[in-house]
């Protein structure tokens, strides 16, 4: 008897032949499986996603800031604009301004990190969030003082920009804001890019702060209120950082014209509206320094930086 064997290749030829065969003979009925299997799985991914809320993580503190519900069935503009009005709601809530150093007895002391939000990367990251994660990191911008205590060598030898303004000494009232005021922006070192927002240094101006009634321009009528004169501040600081060349962002000019500056020259300011804004734009740290006379009633603000500085200007 002859015995008949197979060889592996033959036998890996048939079983390819007899595969090809048969997947070509249903090709049109496994594809619609595979299909109406995909699209089960996509939508039981999508009905977890929508049940699963993701904590929005803060970078730093890693603290739960809000928590998302992803709505991956809504209509694409009505999900965009949801997704937007978050951004804009948790950057009203985190964004914070720079808070400047001050120079005190040869130190530099105080000062917070600019913080900004990323809206935009936020909103990407939003919309194209991972089916069922349970958390994601706020793009948050931090950018701290830009001073060290070497760049302020030699700070104060060289007044690159001033303005001084004269009051009535006899106001005491008036004369006691414009002191307290201006001790709050004096010895502030900016560095380069560093911002300065003035109600943000200066603070709210109350009686326990010690800010007294004073005169004060309101819809173009002299009226009383808690830190009147605080303006004069403001506006003399806005005339020395001018001469300086520093950058200004927002400046506010009163609603009638006032006596110790030009007119146009003056910077209005007040509690939770106007506001008086700069950066310093130069490559070098620079620091304002005030000079209050009660006795002959002047206010003299001084922009200065080092001599090794100055020789560059």
């Amino acid at each position: 008897m002859v015995k008949k064997y197979v060889t592996p290749i033959v036998l890996l030829f048939m079983v390819a032949g007899c595969s090809s065969s048969m997947t070509s003979g249903n090709q049109n009925e496994e594809a619609l499986a595979v299909g109406r299997l995909t699209t089960h799985a996509s939508k039981l991914v999508e009905k977890a996603a929508v049940n699963v809320s993701i904590d929005l993580i803060h970078p730093t503190t890693k603290d739960v800031v809000s928590s998302f519900k992803p709505m991956l069935t809504k209509n694409s503009e009505e999900y965009a604009q949801e997704l937007s009005k978050l951004a804009d709601d948790l950057a009203n809530q985190l964004d914070q301004p720079m808070v400047p150093v001050k120079l005190n007895n040869g130190q530099i002391t105080g000062g917070k990190s600019r913080v900004v939000l990323d809206e935009t990367k936020l909103v990407g990251e939003l919309k194209n969030v991972r089916p069922l994660a349970k958390t994601l990191e706020l793009p948050l911008q931090e950018s701290a003082p830009n001073v060290s205590q070497e760049a302020i060598k030699g700070i104060d030898d060289v007044v690159i920009g001033s303005y001084k303004t004269n009051f009535n000494p006899t106001v005491k009232g008036r004369v006691e804001n414009i002191a307290i005021s201006s001790n709050e922006i004096n010895q502030i070192v900016l560095g380069p890019g560093d911002r300065f927002y003035f109600n943000l240094v200066v603070g709210e101006r109350t009686v326990e702060r010690g800010y007294q009634e004073a005169l004060e321009i309101v819809n173009k009528e002299f009226v009383m209120g808690i830190g009147g004169g605080i303006c004069q501040t403001s506006s003399t600081l806005y005339n020395a950082v001018a001469n300086a060349g520093l950058e200004i962002l927002e400046v506010h000019s009163h609603s009638r014209s006032v006596g110790y500056v030009p007119t146009g020259k003056d910077a209005t300011v007040s509690w939770g509206g106007p506001d008086f804004k700069f950066m310093n734009n130069k490559d070098y740290p620079v620091i304002i320094k005030t000079i209050v006379d009660r006795n002959s009633g002047t206010l003299e603000v001084q922009v200065l930086a080092s001599q090794q500085t100055a020789a560059k200007i």
